[in-house]
């Protein structure tokens, strides 16, 4: 009897060693970091209901887990099966079965950045969209047309011109452009807000005139120092009722026309366009293009400065004047003088 009982014990030990060199062999088969593919990455798409057998199949195929086996034990001991994510995912390094599953259970999608520069159109922010591989132009722009985003700021407006905010966004592969579309609005928002809370009591007028202004204050100039100065120049006009004369409306307004060819013509000035500041008085009737911070800051806090007119030197910055014989003698300077040194050369 007690020859069977040693026996016994013998057996119940050699199964509990033995269970517990399995488990740590599956244990370390699963925590084995792995990397079977060339280069420095890998990407993988999981659609949308796809099956742990389809999901097993494209990690295998692609060279993120070593085999079949190896991930249905990461699964089992991680109980996450039922939990795995879709979405594209990005694999960077060899990474052990468990953490392979533990990164799609948790949603870790790659996210692919994509920037929209100060100063842009509706338009020109679709080509873009559409260019970076994101979607289709016309889901770009159908989905700015959604005023309702800012029914509460502009409630005339027609579509999401100027409230559209640049930056570098990072976005999950097949986002839709709805959503793209309303992060900007609340990236819009959220600055506009800071912007307002810094300068203090707000603006004298709208927010789609402020933004409207703080556009042309975008097209007009990249340079840091001259953005409230130009602001200066527009509150100014605006306080005189002096026509705002800025040529990026007319540029806007041949585009909506379909008739810019990269230049302005004496004979554009005179285009029928309510978005034509030289024919109509007062800023244009929306914002023609998405400011950035720093435009919108300068239109919200204009510098105090009694300038009303400005000129190209041809180097990225402007000469300023506060009367038209100054303006008059400074265009004639960067303007009359400079071209014809140039053809001159």
């Amino acid at each position: 009897m007690r020859r069977l009982l040693l026996v016994l014990v013998f057996v119940v030990v050699a199964i509990v060693v033995g269970a517990g060199l399995y488990g740590v062999y599956i244990l370390s088969r699963i925590q084995q970091p792995y990397k079977g593919f060339a280069g420095s990455e890998q990407l993988v798409d999981i659609p949308a209901g796809a099956t742990a057998a389809e999901i097993r199949r494209r990690l295998v195929d692609a060279g993120v887990v070593s085999d079949a086996f190896t991930f249905r034990l990461a699964l089992v001991w991680t109980g996450q099966s039922r939990s795995l994510e879709a979405g594209e995912y990005r694999f960077d390094r060899p990474m052990g079965a468990i953490d392979v599953v533990e990164k799609i259970a948790r949603g870790d999608v790659y996210a692919r950045p994509i920037t929209f520069p100060e100063g842009l159109t509706i338009r020109e922010m679709a080509t873009i969209y559409q260019s970076r591989g994101f979607g289709r132009a016309g889901d770009f722009t159908s989905a700015a047309r959604d005023t309702s985003l800012i029914e509460d700021l502009d409630p005339v407006a027609e579509d999401l011109e100027g409230y559209l905010f640049p930056e570098t966004y990072a976005l999950p592969r097949g986002l839709a452009a709805s959503r793209l579309i309303a992060m900007m609005v609340d990236r819009f928002r959220a600055t506009y807000t800071e912007l307002e809370a810094k300068v203090g009591g707000g603006s004298a007028v709208s927010l789609r005139d402020l933004v409207s202004l703080a556009s042309l204050v975008e097209k007009e100039t990249a340079k840091a120092e001259e953005r409230p100065l130009v602001s200066a120049v527009y509150w100014n006009r605006m306080r005189l009722k002096m026509p705002m004369q800025a040529d990026p409306t007319i540029v806007y307004a041949l585009v909506k026309a379909g008739t810019y060819d990269g230049n302005i013509r004496k004979a554009d000035l005179s285009v029928d366009s309510p978005y034509n500041t030289y024919k109509y008085a007062g800023l244009p009737p929306g914002p023609i293009a998405s400011p950035g911070r720093a435009a919108l800051e300068a239109a919200l806090s204009p510098a105090d400065v009694p300038y009303l007119y400005f000129v190209s030197r041809n180097d990225g910055s402007h000469a300023f004047a506060d009367t038209l014989a100054r303006h008059n003698a400074n265009v004639h300077e960067y303007q009359v003088v400079y071209f014809r040194r140039m053809r001159g050369r």
